[in-house]
């Protein structure tokens, strides 16, 4: 997969992209990274790349003249989505992360200031939110979508199948989790885990996440497949 981003701020990206398993995926040839600085295309010795806004008002607005020919320049496959991060955007989820990791090649444009001239967005394929609250820009939200999609393909991680079973994979959230030692401070692992039981093990693992979804995330059971024995330990778990 090849991955783009297009910044003002082209210092905020190498240390995080070279860490953990987007940096393992990067060794393995998974994924290769072009950080582009929009400062570059510029049209002045001072390389500005914002102005007021048109009719008034606070803040000050990215030009379009740099992210046109910044992204023009970079963009050269016709198959490559243009993602832009914004408030109007679909609220980003595991999903979404699936279906990007699906692509061979994204270009992350990220906003700064009170916003991007909207002229711009005529360039967008698809715009995503990380939710609704504002940060200073878009390159934090970049990095968390770049790091839920890269972790996503094949061979990122060793392990595939504790991909498979993180939270919302499975429309839940993930069971409860516990290692070495036995016990501390009190408070031990759960017996049915040392068990050796795995179908006891399987059950117990599935009853948490189901409770655990119930307590913090009800609005996904809502669409998550469940079956009759699930549906039943939910109605005895309200009572």
């Amino acid at each position: 997969m090849k991955i783009a981003v297009v910044t003002l701020f082209p210092e905020m990206f190498p240390t995080v992209l070279g860490q953990s398993i987007i940096g393992q995926a990067q060794k393995k040839g998974l994924v290769n990274f072009d950080i582009v600085n929009i400062r570059d295309f510029a049209h002045d010795k001072h390389r500005v790349c914002d102005d007021v806004p048109y009719g008034g008002g606070p803040g000050m607005v990215m030009k379009p003249e740099p992210i046109f020919e910044a992204v023009e320049k970079i963009k050269t496959d016709p198959d490559a989505k243009l993602v832009l991060l914004s408030p109007r955007g679909k609220v980003f989820n595991q999903e979404t992360a699936r279906q990007l990791a699906g692509e061979k090649h994204l270009v992350f444009l990220c906003g700064h200031y009170k916003d991007i001239d909207e002229r711009v967005r005529s360039l967008v394929d698809l715009d995503i939110s990380l939710g609704d609250y504002i940060l200073s820009g878009g390159e934090p939200a970049a990095l968390v979508v770049i790091d839920a999609i890269v972790r996503l393909l094949p061979g990122a991680i060793s392990d595939p199948e504790s991909a498979n079973c993180d939270s919302f994979e499975t429309g839940l959230l993930d069971h409860p989790h516990y290692t070495r030692p036995e016990e501390y401070r009190g408070m031990k692992v759960p017996e049915v885990l040392r068990s050796g039981n795995h179908a006891q093990i399987k059950q117990w693992r599935r009853q948490q996440a189901l409770k655990l979804t119930q307590r913090h995330r009800p609005d996904l059971l809502d669409k998550a497949d469940l079956s009759d024995q699930d549906a039943a330990f939910l109605k005895e778990s309200e009572q």
